[in-house]
């Protein structure tokens, strides 16, 4: 199951060393909830290797202001705390797959 990833809880995850996944989001978002199912499965799948979660950016404004997130979705993929690829809108599981492999 993808982690909840807050403004709280964020410099905790980016401290152990994998790589993290967010998916920023909201509730009222269309092409949100058609991702909803494919980082659910990359939560799952890579489940060890790296932490994949999501921020509701109706729950959470610190975050999303932090890395500059203006549209949604966007998930965003760091390594040593740093953004190294980003993603801005829904697609195929295929292509956030092959971002997290290359980082891993």
């Amino acid at each position: 199951m993808a982690q909840s990833i807050t403004s709280l809880n964020f410099e905790a995850l980016v401290a152990t060393g994998k790589v993290v996944v967010v998916d920023f989001w909201a509730t009222w978002c269309g092409p949100c909830r058609k991702l909803a199912p494919v980082i659910e499965e990359l939560a799952r799948d890579y489940d060890g290797q790296a932490i994949v979660g999501k921020c509701d950016v109706e729950e959470d404004e610190e975050l999303p202001a932090r890395f500059r997130v203006l549209n949604i979705p966007t998930v965003l993929f760091l390594k040593g705390g740093e953004v190294v690829d980003k993603q801005v809108g829904a697609v195929s599981r295929s292509v956030l797959e092959d971002k997290l492999k290359a980082l891993l």
